[in-house]
This record gives C-alpha cells, sequence and structure tokens, in this order.
C-alpha cells in the first residue's frame, strides 16, 4: 500500500489528429493483497461493458481475469484537448472500486499501469505463461483467449485490441513450440499437487475429494491422476452431475459432503461459487472432530474456497494460493531468458505493425490525391490526341513516385516518425476534394 504505481505511462503525444493508443491496469498475486484480489475476482471477466463506459475516451477493453490476476485491457481515443490518459484510467479505477466494494484509494495503489508498447510486451508475457505462479503453465492462454471472446459477445473489443490479443496467442504458440517451456506441461493445479505430494504418504492409496466441476476441475483432475491418485470423489456445490458422469467419477451429494470432507485424506477446492466457504471452520471442524488422520487441503478458488481459520486445527494442513506462490520453484533461466526473447520480439513486431497502420489514412489521402492529379493529366492528353503510350507512361510514373512516397512513410513510422511523415503529407497532397491546379491550357 501507499505506492504510486502508474508504471510505464507517459503523457500522450498530441498529434494533428486524433489516434489510437493501448493501456492495461493489472493486479497480480505478487503485488496485491489476496484479499483486493478476492474482491476485484468476485467482479469475474465480465464488466468490461461497465468499464468501457466509465469514460468518453474509452473505445474498447478486454478484461482478463484468473484465479491468481485480474487484468483490464483499454483503447483510448488519444484526445489532443486532453493529453492524458489518467482521467479515463481513474474512471475506470471509480468503477471498479464501486463493482469490488474496495476504496478507490485501495485499488489505485494496488494496481499497475502499462501503457503503449509495454501493454504488448505485458500482454505477450502474461500469455506465455512467463507472468504466472507457475511459470510456463498451460491454463493461461486458453484464458487470454475466452477473454478476447467474452469481449466479442459483449461487443466491446476494437481492432486494436483484437489484435493484441491475437497476437498474443501466436506469441505463446511460437514459446511452446520453440523453448522447453513447451514440454512440461505446467500449471498452478500441478505445481499445487507436486507440493502436495511431498506431504502426503502415496497418492494411490489417498482418498481424494475435488470440490468443483468447472474448468479448473478439469485441469486438477488431470494433475490428480498423473501423479497416481485413483479414489477421486467429486462435490459440485450447484448440483451439476454432468461432469462426474463423463469423468466416472463417484459424486457426493450436499447432504453427504460434510461426512466425506471429514475423511478425504486431501480435498482439493477449485469453485467459483463464492456466496460461502465451501469449508468453513465450525462445520469442517465439528465434522472433523472425530476424525485422527492427517488432512490436507488444497484451496485453488479465488476467492478463497476455505475459511483460512481451518489452519487452527489439529491434523490440518492448508495449501492456498498464498503458500504455494512462495514455494513455487525458480526455473531455468536460460530457457525463461530464450521464451522472454520470443516476447520481446513480437513486442517489437507489434509495435511496428501498428505505427505502419496509424499512417493509413495518411496514405489513402496521398493516393487519392495523385489519382486525381492523374485522371486529369491523363484527360488532358487525350484531347490532345496523346495515344496508349502516353497514358501508361503516366500511370507508371504516378505508380513508382506513390510507391517510393509509402515506402518512405512506413519506413518512417517503423521508426517512431510516422506522425512528421503524416503532417508533411497533409502539407504536400491536400485532400482532393476540388481542381486545385486550375485548368491549365
Amino acid at each position: 500500500m501507499g505506492v504510486n504505481r502508474y508504471t510505464n505511462l507517459v503523457p500522450f503525444r498530441s498529434t494533428h489528429d486524433w489516434t489510437r493508443v493501448l493501456v492495461c491496469l493489472s493486479a497480480h498475486q505478487r503485488t496485491t493483497p489476496l484479499e483486493a484480489l478476492e474482491r476485484l475476482s468476485v467482479v469475474g471477466g465480465t464488466v468490461a461493458t461497465d468499464l468501457t463506459a466509465a469514460h468518453e475516451s474509452i473505445r474498447g477493453a478486454v478484461v482478463l481475469a484468473t484465479c491468481n490476476r485480474f487484468e483490464a485491457y483499454f483503447d483510448l481515443a488519444d484526445n489532443p484537448d486532453d493529453a492524458s490518459p489518467l482521467p479515463a484510467m481513474d474512471a475506470a479505477m471509480e468503477r471498479l472500486a464501486e463493482l469490488s466494494a474496495l476504496p478507490f484509494r485501495d485499488v489505485r495503489e494496488t494496481v499497475e499501469f502499462a501503457h503503449g508498447n509495454h501493454v504488448a510486451r505485458h500482454l505477450f508475457s502474461v500469455a506465455s505463461g512467463l507472468d504466472s505462479v507457475a511459470v510456463g503453465e498451460d491454463e493461461i492462454a486458453g484464458q487470454v483467449r475466452r477473454a478476447l471472446d467474452a469481449a466479442r459477445r459483449e461487443g466491446v473489443t476494437t481492432a486494436p485490441l483484437e489484435h493484441l490479443f491475437q497476437r498474443a496467442t501466436e506469441t505463446s504458440r511460437a514459446v511452446k513450440n520453440s523453448t522447453k517451456l513447451g514440454e512440461s506441461g505446467r500449471s498452478l493445479v500441478r505445481l499445487a499437487v507436486e507440493l502436495a505430494g511431498s506431504r502426503l504418504g502415496s497418492w494411490e492409496e489417498a482418498r481424494v475429494l475435488l470440490v468443483g466441476t468447472g474448468r479448473y476441475a478439469a485441469a486438477s483432475l488431470a494433475a490428480l491422476r498423473d501423479v497416481g491418485a485413483v479414489d477421486i470423489r467429486v462435490h459440485s456445490r450447484s448440483g451439476r452431475d454432468r461432469f462426474a458422469k463423463r469423468e466416472h467419477l463417484t459424486t457426493v451429494s450436499a447432504d453427504a459432503f460434510a461426512a466425506e470432507a471429514a475423511r478425504a485424506d486431501v480435498i482439493v477446492t477449485c469453485t467459483t461459487t463464492t456466496d460461502t466457504f465451501a469449508l468453513d471452520l465450525e462445520s469442517h471442524g465439528a465434522a472433523r472432530a472425530a476424525v485422527s488422520t492427517p488432512q490436507l487441503i488444497i484451496d485453488l478458488g479465488m476467492p478463497r474456497n476455505v475459511d483460512p481459520g481451518l489452519r487452527s486445527l489439529p491434523d490440518i494442513e492448508l495449501l492456498d494460493l498464498d503458500t504455494i506462490r512462495v514455494h513455487a520453484p525458480i526455473d531455468e533461466f536460460a530457457t525463461i531468458g530464450e521464451a522472454r526473447l520470443i516476447v520481446q520480439t513480437a513486442a517489437q513486431r507489434h509495435a511496428m505493425a501498428r505505427r505502419v497502420h496509424e499512417v493509413a489514412p495518411a496514405v489513402v489521402q496521398m493516393r487519392a490525391h495523385v489519382h486525381a492529379v492523374l485522371d486529369r493529366e491523363i484527360e488532358r492528353a487525350r484531347s490532345r490526341g496523346a495515344g496508349a503510350e502516353t497514358e501508361a507512361a503516366l500511370r507508371h510514373f504516378s505508380g513508382a513516385l506513390l510507391h517510393g512516397l509509402i515506402s518512405q512513410g512506413h519506413t518512417l513510422a517503423a521508426a517512431g516518425s510516422g506522425s512528421q511523415w503524416t503532417s508533411a503529407v497533409d502539407i504536400v497532397f491536400p485532400p482532393a476534394d476540388g481542381d486545385e491546379d486550375g485548368d491549365r491550357g
């Protein structure tokens, strides 16, 4: 708390026209208190419409909400009369504070900011698993894709955000296919299971209770089976049994849940139901009163599924997201360095492509001006009896002229000087809205 996290956020460069700028607000388990992250996770990934409406300069938003992060990516219009993104971001944070019931100051002082091409590098790192507790985790790439899909369904994505997230998916594949991170099948779930293994005698003999039947439950089940767990039962707080039937698991009803939870050697919770704890101190403590065998509880929920007070009970060990983060292993520096180089290169290419795209209106304007002049000159040549060779020569000359000027514009744009080229086009090639040369005889 008390730290200003407006990092990588600099004043916009005002130009003769409005441009589009990307900004990211990020709350991550490493930098955000778990209690605040829980509140933001309750807001979830379906608030993009609310955030887009928070300020007039916000053109679109994509929200990425996972078990250990909450991020919002914004496409802003750069208004020359207001050269700072801070009013829009303050408005977005005020809306987040309202939705999450957090004080505005807490939101502002715990989120991190990225601006411009730092946004691309950050998202590409996230999608590649380089910013995860379990470096190289598998699930995050799918979560990034689903975040974009959700924004599409809400109708709040934009072309710059589409390009950004599509490039993020491509970068994630490149990291997975080109480095050892893609060989390990890592995930936060698997990291938790690995940590649990050192505290458990044998997975083959363990009685396991899985609480939750969503997408994360499937990943948890796969990780459990990979380490040899066979006696796995599942409880759905919402009463759904499709997951249990599909995976051939024993279903635990609501009536039998307390007794089954007391007998389990390992409980893994990963449910998104947030009204109450799946395991609370009073009821689970009462159910465990007659049980003396050790019990390991892995809480992968966000918000937390398990009452932290359970740590006070005898023979119970609780691994929650904070504990898992502390024990996350340090991965191979060479592999991570290779992956970060791929991310950096992809972000640089994305920046170049965006800069070239930003001069596209000036290219269209210049083409229109030159083509208008060309058409007039061809008509004059025809009226004087010129043949096809003259017309072909004029078209070849105008094509060569445009090719050279446009190539120069793209080169300057890629180097960050596109606005200067655009200004020159405005002066030398004004919009072709009339015969500005007069009718020369």
